[in-house]
């Protein structure tokens, strides 16, 4: 029998990260113009809540003591509303392989924001694979095309995309550094309920003007599996793994979300990117088997 260490569990929490998190981009980009995005964000922060607050309910003992501090909860709910609201908003206006290679930014930028919270230090080698990675994410943001590099042409969507992608970095390290010894059970359930308040305040026109009785059934398979994949797995996976590895290595997985959209996209029938797209893909892989080199994976 194989005896996972703490680190390797956190690892294998992260491939299936990648994978989860890849489904709600292809599956985002088929119903981004079907439904508003407050009102698609919010339907899987709701459901989220009552999954989560049973899980919680039937396997943790409540404590007083986890609800000091609430402005943690708040700052993580925050966060993650902003980041999927913004994913949602960009589908409506990109491709999903595009908004996943800028999701692919988010190690180089997570690596900054420990530094800053944590002082985690980043080793030579790991500079050089985020930079490689980055180098990709550029590649296929700008389509492979030199000459819209040079002219800065990069389109609306991945703009406001990147804009959610830091919010997204700087959830991960300030997952350790908010984190008071509470369950990451806890402290999920926490945020999401935060971030289901954060999307009632803000978007409460768009939720309530919404048709939920004629929406089609791609939209409702795309809130189950977002809710319980894309939300409840890769949270837990994430704070999971943001106690055990550092927080650029934790979003090292992001570099292979790009590979598994492109696998989720070809499964749904939409065909393959470009060779030079593909190359760029390449790319991002290479600075994922960098930045997890001579890491155990294995106990």
């Amino acid at each position: 029998m194989i005896n996972l260490t703490e680190q390797s569990k956190g690892h294998i929490l992260m491939l299936a990260f990648s994978f989860g998190i890849a489904g709600s981009f292809s599956l985002g980009g088929m119903v981004a113009n079907i439904i508003d995005p407050f009102a698609l964000t919010a339907s899987r922060f709701f459901l989220a809540t009552i999954l989560i607050g049973i899980i919680v309910y039937f396997s943790t003992n409540l404590k007083w003591e986890y609800m000091q501090g609430a402005w943690r909860y708040f700052v993580a709910g925050g966060l993650m509303s902003l980041y999927f609201v913004l994913m949602f908003i960009a589908l409506q206006t990109t491709s999903a392989v595009s908004t996943s290679t800028v999701f692919t930014l988010t190690p180089l930028l997570s690596g900054f924001f420990g530094w800053i919270l944590l002082r985690q230090k980043m080793t030579g080698r790991m500079a050089f694979a985020l930079g490689i990675g980055a180098v990709g994410a550029v590649w296929v943001i700008f389509r492979a095309d030199v000459q819209a590099i040079l002219q800065f042409k990069v389109g609306q969507g991945e703009i406001i995309f990147f804009f959610g992608c830091l919010a997204h970095a700087f959830y991960t390290p300030f997952l350790r550094y908010a984190n008071r010894g509470e369950p990451a059970q806890v402290f999920v359930l926490g945020m999401v309920t935060t971030g289901a308040l954060f999307l009632l305040a803000f978007g409460w026109n768009d939720i309530r003007t919404t048709d939920w009785q004629a929406l089609p059934p791609i939209v409702w398979i795309t809130i189950i599996y977002i809710t319980l994949i894309a939300t409840i797995l890769t949270f837990f996976a994430v704070s999971f793994a943001s106690m055990r590895l550092p927080s650029a290595k934790v979003m090292a997985y992001t570099y292979l979300t790009p590979s598994w959209v492109i696998l989720w996209e070809f499964v749904l029938g939409r065909g393959l990117p470009s060779l030079p797209i593909l190359l760029g893909v390449a790319t991002t892989i290479i600075a994922l088997l960098l930045l997890l080199r001579n890491d155990e994976i294995l106990g």
